[in-house]
């Protein structure tokens, strides 16, 4: 068996963005997760969301982790992982009306955050939501010292990566037919932005 990989950031945001699921997906159905990483967002939300099909997606090499959580934590409601590459023309997975991310726009480079929201949009239908979840800057600026070292971290190991700003994220959503439901705070500086298809 596989060692489960794990993410402290997981473990100490899960219940905060829960809060903000029920709410976000109470009239959702099916909800792929797009970059499920470890796995551990997937198996907690699953059964506490059990109105729900959770599908998690992400690149090959991170599905054995994945499936490392779900087979100490299995749940009915909780699929296979698919292979998610947001850069791909076509993804392998259709019919669902929610979307969910984390911690993922500072992590790809822009081109492909244009690409996310792109097949989110594509893949929505009228009423479908999406919610992005971590740190976003405001008019050009840091909410905190800590996201400005965390921006700065990012950066360094990548110049690709970095903090992206809500407007542009903003302008991706309205491109891509959406409009802001939510913006809400969350602990450590971070934000669940919950977007509606009109």
């Amino acid at each position: 068996m596989t060692d489960k990989p794990f993410s402290q950031a997981c473990e100490n945001n899960k219940e905060p963005i829960l809060s903000v699921l029920r709410r976000a997906f109470a009239g959702a159905s099916r909800v792929l997760e797009i970059g499920s990483g470890t796995g551990q967002h997937a198996v907690y939300f699953a059964p506490r969301l059990p109105h729900l099909f959770w599908i998690p997606g992400d690149l090959e090499e991170n599905h054995a982790g994945i499936k490392a959580w779900m087979e100490e934590y299995p749940s009915q409601n909780l699929a296979a992982p698919v292979v998610l590459d947001v850069r791909e023309e076509a993804w392998a997975v259709d019919n669902v009306d929610a979307v969910f991310s984390a911690n993922t726009a500072h992590i790809m480079h822009w081109p492909e955050v244009v690409r996310m929201f792109r097949g989110v949009s594509q893949l929505l239908p009228p009423g479908g939501v999406f919610v992005l979840y971590g740190p976003f800057n405001y008019a050009g600026r840091y909410t905190s010292d800590s996201n400005e070292r965390f921006d700065t971290s990012l950066r360094a190991r990548d110049p690709g990566m970095g903090i992206r700003d809500f407007e542009a994220i903003e302008e991706l959503a309205v491109g891509g037919g959406m409009s802001l439901w939510e913006d809400v705070a969350m602990p450590a500086n971070n934000r669940s932005l919950v977007w509606r298809k009109n």
